[in-house]
C-alpha cells in the first residue's frame, strides 16, 4: 500500500481499528494503578491477570530470557484464543500453539531454536489453518513495539522495502517523506493487552534490572496495558538503588511480581543459566517425530503432570540445572 504525503485524502488506508486511538491509550494508561506497592503475588495469581482473547507481549528473544514459567501456567489454567507477539519465537511458540491457548503468533522468526531449524509444530499448524502466523522483519517487530511505547499510531522504517516479507504484510504502508521526498515505510504501533517480561532481579514493587541484552522489554514493557515481570530472585530496593543504572523497567509500568527461579527453563537467562540442551534435544526429537502426539506426550509429562514449577524443574532433572548453571555463571564471569 501507498500514500503520497502531498495527496493523503486520495489514498486508501489500512484496515481502521489496527492500532488503538491515542485517547483510548491515554485512559487505559490514566487508570493504571502505577502507585509504589507491593507487587508479590503467586504464579497462578499472575496468570488470572491474563484473559482469553487478550493480546500477549513476550520478553526475551529467541531461547533468551523466554518466560516459559508464565507460558508454562497459561497452558495449565487452559487460555484460549491468545494473540502472541514477539520479538523471536523459540519453542515457546510451538508450545503456545500445541496446546491450543494461541490461534495467532506475530514475530520475525519462528524457528525451534538456532540449531534444530523451522518449527514442525508451527507448520503442523498453520498449513492445516488450526492457526497463523504473522511475518514481519526482526526491525518492524523492534520499532512497532517502540511506537506503541511512545503513543504513536505508526512508525517509519526503511526496513522492509525490496523485501517479499512487505508482500505478506498489508498492514504496512508505503508513503513519501515530506522533507526528502524519499520513501519510507509505515508500521503500525503494537500495544498489547500484556506483556510477560522475565528479569533477574527486581525488588517487590516491580523495579527490575536486567542483565545481558534487553532486547525489545523495555518498549514492549511500556507499550503494554498490563506488565507480569517473572523474576530470579526479589532483592530489596535497597540493592537495586545501588546499582539504579541497571533498572530497566521501573516499577511503575509492572502490575504483578512473581519470584520464579529458572522462570526461562528449559530456555536461558543471561548470567544464571544456559539453555538446558539435553531437555531440548530430548524435546525436539519428541515433537519432530511427531508434532501432534509428540507434542500431546510432551504436555501431559511436562506441563500438566507437574503439580509446581518445582515439580517440572525436577522431571527436567538436577544434573541438567547444575549443568545449566555452571555453564552460565562461568560466562558471566568470562
Amino acid at each position: 500500500m501507498r500514500l503520497d504525503a502531498a495527496s493523503p485524502d486520495t489514498q486508501q488506508y489500512p484496515v481502521e481499528g489496527l492500532v488503538p486511538p491515542y485517547a483510548q491509550l491515554r485512559k487505559q494508561l490514566a487508570s493504571r494503578d502505577r502507585s509504589l506497592r507491593r507487587k508479590v503475588v503467586s504464579l497462578e495469581e499472575a496468570t488470572a491477570l491474563v484473559k482469553d482473547g487478550d493480546t500477549v507481549g513476550i520478553g526475551g528473544s529467541t531461547m533468551s530470557r523466554t518466560p516459559m514459567g508464565m507460558i508454562w501456567a497459561l497452558i495449565r489454567a487452559r487460555k484460549a484464543h491468545l494473540s502472541c507477539v514477539r520479538s523471536i519465537v523459540s519453542s515457546d511458540g510451538d508450545l503456545l500453539f500445541g496446546s491450543g491457548i494461541c490461534d495467532r503468533i506475530t514475530t520475525s522468526w519462528f524457528s525451534q531454536g538456532i540449531l534444530w531449524g523451522v518449527s514442525k509444530v508451527m507448520r503442523h499448524h498453520v498449513e492445516t489453518g488450526a492457526a497463523v502466523y504473522d511475518e514481519w522483519s526482526h526491525m518492524a517487530i523492534g520499532m512497532r513495539f517502540r511506537a506503541g511505547a511512545m503513543g504513536l499510531p505508526f512508525m517509519p522504517i526503511r526496513s522492509m522495502l525490496g523485501s517479499d516479507v512487505l508482500r505478506q504484510r498489508p498492514e504496512a504502508v508505503e508513503m513519501i517523506c515530506p522533507y526528502t521526498r524519499e520513501k519510507l515505510l509505515l508500521v503500525p504501533g503494537l500495544n498489547p493487552d500484556v506483556a510477560l517480561i522475565h528479569v533477574q532481579r527486581c525488588d517487590e514493587f516491580g523495579n527490575a534490572q536486567i542483565d545481558g541484552l534487553p532486547f525489545m522489554d523495555i518498549d514492549l514493557a511500556m507499550a503494554a496495558n498490563r506488565v507480569i515481570l517473572t523474576t530470579e530472585r526479589i532483592v530489596s530496593n535497597e540493592q537495586i538503588r545501588r546499582a539504579p543504572d541497571h533498572t530497566k523497567i521501573p516499577f511503575f509500568a509492572v502490575d504483578a511480581v512473581v519470584e520464579l527461579p529458572y522462570g526461562c527453563a528449559p530456555h536461558e537467562c543471561s548470567g544464571v543459566y544456559e539453555p538446558m540442551m539435553r531437555h531440548m534435544e530430548f524435546y525436539v526429537a519428541q515433537v519432530n517425530a511427531n508434532p501432534l502426539d509428540g507434542m500431546r506426550d510432551y504436555l501431559e509429562t511436562f506441563v500438566f503432570g507437574p503439580a509446581s514449577w518445582t515439580e517440572f524443574l525436577e522431571r527436567i532433572g538436577v544434573d541438567e540445572l547444575v549443568r545449566a548453571s555452571r555453564a552460565g555463571r562461568s560466562i558471566d564471569d568470562a
